[in-house]
């Protein structure tokens, strides 16, 4: 049994499966899988997510599928309303309006606030002690990291400032994420916490 993925780019396809399968796999009866399916950035999931994820859950290999997760970083998505400036304002309508595009019950839609990256905040310890220091005091709670300067290009400058080297947001993003306890991100962000619950949910449902 399975789980797919619907992602914007290359470290969410890398990176967060396992990350979530380490999570889920240590409370369910067997082991399932979560394939990533990598679309070219946040326009073209927005054109192409609904009829990739009815191409899914309609297809001849349904029955093998938990569910379909639409995961997106809540930064930098240019299609909100704008009378949708805040961060609950803006998850909603994403999760509405994307689970109402696709109209299967299998389907559920998530957002990373701000970005994935910011689940690497919830363990400072992985990162370099110079780099560590520099954190703002909002990395406290990660998903506090916001549209001003986001989690990845706040990384980038912190890198670029205390190693010389910009952060390579893909290799490095793997790294850090093979490292991190998604424990530790469950008990410190609450919209990553969410998308853990429901799909631990669909999975005990699954009857796994």
């Amino acid at each position: 049994m399975k789980f797919i993925l619907l992602v914007e780019g290359k470290t969410e396809k890398k990176a967060i499966p396992d990350f979530i399968k380490r999570w889920l796999d240590a409370r369910l009866s067997q082991s399932i899988r979560i394939t990533p399916v990598k679309f070219e950035g946040n326009s073209d999931f927005y054109s192409g997510c609904a009829k990739k994820a009815q191409m899914y859950l309609d297809g001849n290999e349904s029955d093998k599928i938990i569910g379909v997760i639409g995961l997106l970083d809540l930064y930098g998505f240019p299609f909100y309303p704008k009378d949708k400036s805040g961060i609950k304002d803006r998850f909603l309508w994403g999760k509405e309006h994307f689970e109402n595009e696709v109209a299967r019950e299998n389907f559920r839609m998530f957002f990373a606030v701000h970005e994935t990256e910011a689940w690497l905040f919830s363990n400072p310890n992985l990162f370099p002690s110079s780099i560590k220091k520099a954190f703002p005091g909002e990395a406290k709670e990660p998903e506090t990291i916001n549209f001003n300067l986001p989690p990845a290009k706040l990384l980038d400058k912190l890198f670029s400032e205390k190693t010389k080297k910009g952060y390579k947001k893909v290799t490095q993003g793997k790294e850090f994420f093979d490292q991190l306890d998604p424990n530790l991100t469950y008990d410190k962000c609450p919209y990553f916490k969410a998308l853990l619950d429901e799909m631990l949910k669909m999975a005990k449902k699954a009857g796994l």
